[in-house]
């Protein structure tokens, strides 16, 4: 049964809460499009140095050109990551052009595709949503733990609650089912911080990781799956439910944003939006008691420095 992760102080929080952020260096993956967009955006706004990690230069660059037109003064900037290639993370880390970093948000994701595979051979949703944001955050490691009180925010998803992974098929490999795949990723990245928390919590260091999820949002991630194998009936269904249901890409952002900036916000918290998990301002969100398993954490986490050969050698275990 899912168990709900108490985080204080979200009461009516919007983007007029968030600190000021001068000073400080944030990386926003998928930062191109959809919550991500506006995560960077709203960072850049409270004067943070953001950079916009996108696997597209087009999309990466447009967004880099949009956030300064809507903040004049934005401090963004471009950096090239194709999350399903291991070879573009380890080179975006080796390429990481600050001294320190105070916010990585691991927001980029793939939801509901047909079966494929990444650069590396790895199930895509797996490899996108968790492996390669995995390594990301153990390549860019030092940096934080050189930083005062940085933050690790990994979004998933309350559709987590529908699969837990399973550590003798992390790839599908058996058998794929793409709704399954999607919350076995987005369990992944709870465990993530789960055991990232721990480790750091035993290491002594005052990073804070925590997650976040957006509810029913209106991104482009809806339509990505259908768009591919050319259901254009079911795209425009998609569509159509984002108009009329979801809440726009501004109020998805909030729980990440929250996470990312508010005070007080706990190692290991999970942060949704206050009514049922789909909308509205930001507050504890339900999360499946297995994403708290310290075995499940474990070997998640054993599994991934394996198949990404990125090891945390700076934590203990």
């Amino acid at each position: 049964m899912p168990t709900l992760m108490p985080t204080p102080g979200t009461t009516g929080w919007s983007t007029r809460d968030i600190p000021d952020q001068r000073g400080r260096v944030a990386v926003v993956t998928g930062a191109n499009s959809g919550i991500g967009l506006v995560t960077a955006r709203e960072l850049a706004r409270r004067g943070a140095r953001v950079i916009l990690a996108c696997r597209s230069e087009t999309r990466g660059r447009e967004a880099e050109e949009l956030i300064r037109e809507e903040v004049p003064g934005a401090r963004v900037e471009f950096g090239p990551l194709d999350l399903a290639d291991l070879s573009s993370v380890r080179g975006f880390a080796a390429a990481y052009p600050a001294e320190r970093l105070d916010l990585l948000i691991n927001n980029a994701g793939v939801m509901a595709l047909p079966y494929g595979t990444t650069a590396d051979g790895f199930e895509t949703q797996f490899g996108v949503n968790h492996l390669g944001h995995f390594a990301l955050t153990g390549l860019l490691l030092p940096r934080l733990l050189d930083t005062p009180e940085a933050r690790v925010v990994s979004v998933s998803s309350g559709m987590h609650a529908v699969a837990n992974i399973d550590i003798r098929d992390l790839n599908s490999e058996r058998r794929y089912r793409r709704w399954v795949a999607y919350g076995r990723s987005k369990s992944a990245n709870l465990l993530f911080i789960h055991e990232l928390a721990r480790r750091l919590a035993t290491a002594g260091s005052d990073i804070v990781a925590a997650a976040a999820q957006p509810g029913y949002a209106a991104t482009n991630l809806q339509t990505a799956g259908v768009r591919l194998e050319g259901r254009r009936t079911a795209e425009r269904i998609v569509a159509l439910a984002n108009r009329i249901i979801a809440q726009p890409a501004e109020a998805g952002a909030l729980p990440t944003l929250y996470a990312a900036t508010a005070p007080g916000v706990r190692p290991d918290s999970f942060t949704g939006p206050r009514i049922q998990g789909w909308r509205g301002p930001p507050a504890p969100s339900f999360r499946a008691s297995w994403t708290l398993e310290d075995r499940a954490g474990k070997l998640l986490w054993a599994e991934s420095e394996r198949l990404t050969g990125v090891r945390y050698a700076s934590l203990p275990t």
